[in-house]
Formats: structure tokens, C-alpha cells, sequence
């Protein structure tokens, strides 16, 4: 089974899950967008963060016709040489409104485009940015050409109208592993580029040595359950372990994750490690254990992971996902001895 084939059949998995997480939507914190389903009005509000730097939040939730399927935070950088956008959102339309609010914030042009992993939220609003160059790491390229149109499969079913007009459109330039990491001087900001993995296979984040500001990308969650169809568990702590070391060095002042709020310190790279910590184990004890998945499925979690976004529709889709992994493990493990 091809992963695009295996992504939309877990996903489709997950969709009843999605569709009971929609129906209590948690309050939204003032400077998050509130969209308008009447309009397909994002309501993009960019909120500056550090000198010349912005953020539009997403919901810190799961995807949902009532939340525009916005869930990705979004970024931009005024370098004075030019803007660079980090994520361009879910959808055709979600890429206008923010090339608009982009528009209204600062006079300076737009000259690079980043999209941060392969993940539709992260690309699927490169339609509005035709004409600019649009970059990602080339595996990351590799997978949206070839899982883009599952993705859009599955938006078009969760999103509805809000992707109208919305055609998978990866990033036009592969940014080559071998040449990170590297840093570009634009302007009066000092960004650096570098590749790691975990969450996906080619996990981009970018360091504003300028303003401290670090864009995580998909490596690290806050107060939202992490999703995990393209997981690869260890290295994805390795990774967290790296940046680890970016905030003990003192070069990171803020950590702008993409899903979940903007941050000081160590609080989302500690919530996400202890995350896929428990989950591993959980998964490992309970095939050692011989429980099934419905069994799985049922157990509660740890109190302190309960109250996250996304709870429990991404721990089923996770456990769906991996659990039958760990199954096939425990079975061809060699018996203990008594």
C-alpha cells in the first residue's frame, strides 16, 4: 500500500472521531482568527511578536468546517530585503487572505515562501503565491506530489466549501538536504535553515538568529495532542533533543510551533517529548499485554494529557495507525521465560 493510500485510509479512520471533536469547540484567545463560514472569511490576524515579525494563529484544535479546517500558524518576517512566509495554510483561500494581510501589515514585497513539512496546511495555500518562489526540503516535495491528492480528497470531506477552488500545488523549489544547514542573510535578519526528522522525514525549521524567534514546524505541539501519519518516533526525539540545545545555547528566544500557541521556553518541546514518550510505551505494554485494538482504543490517558486539543481524536487515529505495529512486534517477539 502506497503512503498516500495508507494516509487516506487513516484518515478516513479518523474522520467520525474529527467530526465529534468539531461539535464542542474550545473558546478561542483573543488574537486567534475567528472564521466566518457565511463569508469563507478566514479573519486573519496578524500579531506581531518581535521586531518586524508576525504570527496568524490557527486554532488550537482539530480540523473542522467551523474552524475553516485552520489549524496552522502561520508566519511572516519583514527583513527589509523583502518578506519570508513560513506556511501558507489549508486552502486556496486561506493562502489570498493571507497574502492580503500580508499586504496590509507592510509595503515590502514578498520574496520567499517556506513550507515547513509535507502536510496539506502547510502547502495547499501556495496557489496565491504563483508568483513567488515557493521552497521545501525535496523530500517534502517528493511527498506532496505524490500525496497531494489524498489530501485533497480528505479536506474537500472535512473542509467543505472553505477549499473551493483548491488544488494541491506543492512547492516548486526542492531545497537540498546536503546544502543544510545554512544561513541566509536578508536584510537585518539572520535566518537559519536546518533539516531534521521525526515528524515527518524532512522536518524544516528556521531560526531567526536576528529576533530569536524559532519556527518549529510540525516537530513540536503545544497543548494540542501531536499527529503522527508520517511519524518515525526516535528520531522525532532526537530532533527534540536538538532543539533543545538551540534554547540552551540562549539563540532562542521564542518558539513558534504550527500547531498550537507561540511560546517562551522549553514548555512545547517538553509536552511534545513526553507525549511520544507515553505513547510508545502505551503502545509497546498493551501488545506485550495482548489487548486488542478496541481495547487500546478504550484506555484512558494520563490526566495530564487529557485536556489537550484534539483529545482523543488523534490518539485514535495515532493508535490506529501504529498499534497494529507494535502488534506484529509482540507476536514475533520470542517468549519469556517463565
Amino acid at each position: 500500500m502506497s503512503a498516500a493510500h495508507r494516509f487516506k485510509r487513516v484518515v478516513c479512520v479518523a474522520v467520525a472521531a474529527w467530526a465529534c471533536a468539531a461539535q464542542a469547540q474550545r473558546p478561542v484567545p483573543p488574537g486567534v482568527s475567528q472564521p466566518d463560514m457565511a463569508r469563507l472569511a478566514y479573519d486573519l490576524q496578524p500579531r506581531q511578536i518581535a521586531p518586524r515579525t508576525w504570527v496568524m494563529e490557527g486554532a488550537v484544535d482539530d480540523f473542522s468546517r467551523a474552524n475553516g479546517c485552520n489549524i496552522i500558524n502561520t508566519a511572516f518576517i519583514a527583513t527589509g530585503a523583502g518578506v519570508v512566509v513560513v506556511n501558507t495554510g489549508p486552502s486556496r483561500l486561506y493562502g489570498e487572505q493571507q497574502r492580503q494581510a500580508i499586504e496590509r501589515t507592510t509595503l515590502e514585497p514578498v520574496v520567499q515562501v517556506f513550507n515547513l513539512n509535507l502536510h496539506p496546511d502547510y502547502f495547499f495555500g501556495n496557489q496565491a503565491w504563483a508568483d513567488r518562489p515557493t521552497q521545501a526540503l525535496a523530500g517534502s516535495v517528493a511527498g506532496m506530489q505524490a500525496e497531494g491528492a489524498a489530501y485533497a480528497d480528505n479536506l474537500y470531506r472535512l473542509c467543505g466549501d472553505w477549499m473551493k477552488g483548491t488544488e494541491s500545488t506543492p512547492a516548486r523549489d526542492a531545497i537540498d538536504p546536503t546544502s543544510l544547514p545554512k544561513t541566509l542573510q536578508l536584510g537585518s535578519h539572520t535566518l537559519e535553515l536546518r533539516r531534521l526528522q521525526g515528524h515527518t522525514a524532512d522536518d524544516l525549521v528556521l531560526l531567526d538568529h536576528t529576533t530569536g524567534v524559532l519556527f518549529a514546524g510540525g516537530l513540536v505541539f503545544a497543548e494540542r495532542v501531536p499527529t503522527t501519519p508520517h511519524a518515525d518516533f526516535a528520531p522525532w526525539l532526537a530532533s527534540l533533543d536538538a532543539l533543545d540545545g538551540w534554547l540552551a545555547s540562549g539563540a532562542v528566544k521564542q518558539v513558534v510551533p504550527s500547531h498550537g500557541p507561540v511560546h517562551t521556553g522549553a514548555a512545547g518541546i517538553q509536552q511534545t517529548r513526553d507525549w511520544l514518550r507515553w505513547l510508545t510505551r502505551h503502545m509497546q505494554e498493551s501488545a506485550e499485554r495482548g489487548l486488542d485494538l478496541g481495547e487500546v482504543l478504550r484506555a484512558p490517558v494520563p490526566e495530564r494529557f487529557a485536556r489537550w486539543a484534539a483529545q482523543p481524536a488523534e490518539l485514535h487515529r495515532s493508535l490506529t495507525q501504529w498499534y497494529p505495529h507494535h502488534e506484529l512486534r509482540a507476536l514475533a517477539a520470542p517468549p519469556r521465560q517463565p
